[in-house]
């Protein structure tokens, strides 16, 4: 097994590539609520079912990318109380 101050590195580096992915989902984020906002803005008033559909999909990758980011911030948590035990 590695020795403390090892186990500590590779907890670090495991939370800088986290945030490395996180602020990715953030951009992914953000290019998806425009990507949905400029759909709405440009269906607006069409009462057609793919219209509704698109939108809705739009919305549910938004909350699949929140439930990422929440997942991996609890990751990187329990990796925290881990490295604080050594």
């Amino acid at each position: 097994m590695a020795g403390v101050e090892e186990v500590r590195a590779g907890i670090q580096l495991a939370k800088e590539k986290t945030s490395t992915g996180i602020a990715a989902l953030e951009q992914a984020s953000m290019a998806f609520q425009e990507a949905r906002q400029t759909l709405e803005q440009a269906t607006s008033g069409s009462s057609q079912q793919e219209v509704g559909q698109a939108l809705g999909l739009y919305s549910e990758a938004l909350n699949s990318i929140g439930n990422i980011q929440s997942t991996a911030e609890a990751a990187v948590s329990s990796a925290d109380s881990y490295a604080a035990r050594l």
